[in-house]
């Protein structure tokens, strides 16, 4: 008699047969992988991401992005750097029109200013009322991106070359057509070729700077409605700017391309001025 127990395989055993016999081969290779889990050389089965779910995260993810590049970049332009572009052709060859300058908000607030820097000013309030654009949605925006450094600032803003401290006696001219300043002539290697101290609007001048202002003129002497033309009292109170009105000074040329680099310092052409007289 055949004992038909050991031909059968034991209850619950993984059978040999490739065609899984009894039913139990689909079920025990899944069991073989682990709960859940495909068997060997399936594929297993893709799941797709809702697609609103998908847009909305990957519109927060822009969301996050752009609020912490507007919040560097008011940082940078609150503290450390603030661009600005050239509107005028008055720093001429110094600074060209269309030129995008980075401005170190440093000086003054942390470092003192010095005869012969370039520095950006507010339009003081004896020169004048800026004239604003009559869009006033298109201004507002603007404002507003200027205000967080996206933009460059420019249109109430100036830019000359500090030529004389509070203190300082400037007059122009002696007789080779040169500035002095508490009595020192100085000769100007950063005007343009041709050009000379005494050109321009309002030549003649003789002032103290007051305190706590400067003095400032455009390398373009020819073309440049700097402190001698606003000089209505002759006596250098309304000509001269504020210090507290000063936003900082030009470091260097971010664009064009091909102007790139930083602003030569021509403080030396000022060494040997004396100290104001008391």
């Amino acid at each position: 008699m055949t004992d038909n127990a050991r031909d059968r395989p034991d209850e619950g055993s993984i059978s040999d047969s490739p065609s899984g016999h009894g039913g139990s081969g689909a079920a025990d290779d899944t069991d073989a992988a682990g709960d859940g889990r495909p068997a060997p050389g399936e594929v297993p089965p893709q799941s797709r991401p809702e697609p609103k779910s998908s847009r909305l995260a990957f519109l927060r993810e822009i969301a996050i992005v752009l609020v912490v590049a507007l919040g560097i970049s008011f940082l940078v332009k609150s503290f450390l750097v603030q661009p600005f572009s050239i509107p005028s052709p008055s720093m001429e060859n110094t600074l060209l029109v269309g030129d995008r300058i980075l401005v170190s908000k440093f000086t003054p607030q942390h470092s003192q200013l010095h005869r012969g820097d370039v520095v950006v000013f507010s339009r003081p309030t004896a020169w004048g009322v800026t004239p604003t654009n009559p869009n006033l949605l298109k201004r507002v925006v603007k404002d507003g991106l200027v205000g967080v450094g996206v933009l460059p600032g420019g249109q109430d803003h100036l830019v000359k070359r500090l030529i004389g401290l509070p203190g300082d006696r400037v007059k122009c001219c002696t007789n080779g057509n040169k500035l002095t300043i508490n009595g020192q002539p100085i000769t100007e290697s950063y005007l343009p070729p041709g050009e000379k101290s005494s050109d321009g609007p309002e030549a003649t001048f003789d002032i103290v700077v007051p305190p706590g202002k400067i003095w400032v003129m455009g390398d373009n002497r020819a073309n440049s409605a700097d402190s001698r033309v606003h000089n209505d009292d002759g006596k250098g109170v309304n000509g001269t700017v504020p210090m507290a009105d000063v936003t900082g000074q030009v470091v260097a040329v971010a664009w064009p391309i091909s102007r790139i680099g930083a602003l030569p310092s021509d403080v030396a052409v000022f060494a040997n001025v004396p100290k104001p007289k008391p």
